[in-house]
């Protein structure tokens, strides 16, 4: 049976590649994506990431899986 550090750092090694990947060649930057609500009047601007919030959510629960599914 493995280490099951080496595991969870082999799972945070793929996560940050996809999301290096994900940086560099998708249209779109993290704090811009459909969803995110911004507006503004004269020098105040409210900005709402429901966008980005969904997906760090995503992919915190996948992470978080992975660790309590093959961390053991």
């Amino acid at each position: 049976m493995t280490n099951p550090i080496a595991r969870l750092l082999l799972a945070l090694g793929i996560v940050l590649v996809v999301l290096a990947l994900a940086w560099q060649f998708l249209p779109w930057r993290p704090g811009r994506l459909p969803g995110d609500l911004s507006w503004g009047k004269g020098n105040v601007r409210v900005f709402l990431p429901c966008g980005t919030s969904v997906l760090l959510s995503v992919l915190l629960t996948l992470v978080l899986w992975l660790v309590s599914r093959f961390g053991r």
